[in-house]
């Protein structure tokens, strides 16, 4: 295993951050650690990374125990923090080289790193005068300089528009594909287009660990509506196959289905045979969504 986490917790004086956390990672695997602020996924990053220490449980990285062989440990890990730490007042270049000469990594790699994330265009300017995007292209580059067999990436995607978020995704499914890759996020967008499995956690607990397709293997589907009037739950249950209905805001619901049958044209015929008009109507992903909302809530 590139990862193992056993029975892992975290006190912070009365308070526990984690709570006898284990799991497993193989080389080669792109796993989302999926949880809402404050459940402890940066906790047990830091604690991975060695950045800081265990109350109790072990952690082996590509086999070197983070504890008793930190050094052996962190040579084997790339690590992205959620806060990219920069100087912003170097070139791009010249900060990439710093790095690689705590390494005692050559020019030659360094060169091949940069083609490697795309950072051709702005290795020559100043990292201040870098888009978000570019600075995360940066903290991946110096990630990955050393080549370690492990990187763990806290949060990569935050404050990043569209276009960049896009690059960044297709950039770490790239590295993924000869690398471990832990990837942390509070957004299940970024895990359905990133990851191959799913580690929920949540008051410092893990509460599911499924492959991806094991979570779209569902018989359920999720309707999200909104009409131009408020109606009675009574008058929405009369759809067939629904199981549940939730009215999120005003005269909008968000329906579900015990079926796999697609349920839009029943609701666009409801809305019609009630005098109503469907002002939108979005399949939403029940696994992910309704795993998530049901089990951290």
């Amino acid at each position: 295993m590139s990862i193992e986490v056993k029975n892992i917790s975290k006190f912070y004086g009365e308070q526990k951050a984690l709570d006898n956390v284990g799991f497993s990672i193989k080389k080669g695997e792109i796993v989302g650690f999926l949880g809402p602020n404050g459940a402890g996924k940066s906790t047990m990053m830091k604690i991975i990374t060695g950045y800081i220490n265990a109350s109790e449980g072990t952690v082996l990285v590509s086999d070197f125990n983070i504890a008793t062989d930190k050094i052996g440990a962190q040579k084997n890990i790339g690590y992205l923090p959620e806060h990219n730490p920069l100087y912003l007042e170097m070139y791009v270049k010249e900060y990439l080289l710093f790095n690689a000469a705590i390494h005692k990594i050559s020019k030659q790699k360094v060169d091949k790193i940069i083609i490697k994330v795309g950072l051709q265009p702005e290795a020559h300017k100043k990292i201040n005068q870098l888009s978000k995007g570019f600075r995360q292209r940066v903290g991946l580059a110096a990630a990955l300089l050393h080549n370690p067999e492990v990187l763990i990436l806290d949060e990569p995607t935050t404050g990043l528009d569209p276009n960049q978020l896009l690059d960044i995704r297709n950039l770490i499914k790239e590295i993924g594909k000869d690398k471990t890759v832990l990837f942390s996020t509070h957004i299940m967008q970024e895990v359905e287009a990133i990851c191959d499995r799913v580690i929920l956690i949540n008051k410092g607990r893990i509460i599911a660990d499924k492959k991806l397709n094991e979570l779209r293997d569902n018989k359920e589907q999720v309707l999200e509506v909104e009409f131009d009037f408020k109606i009675e739950k009574q008058f929405i249950e009369t759809i067939p196959y629904l199981k549940d209905a939730d009215n999120i805001h005003d005269t909008k619901w968000l329906l579900t289905f015990n079926t796999t049958k697609d349920m839009r044209p029943a609701v666009f015929d409801f809305a019609h045979d009630n005098g109503l008009k469907t002002l939108q109507l979005n399949a939403k992903n029940k696994n992910l969504e309704s795993l998530f909302r049901e089990l951290t809530t």
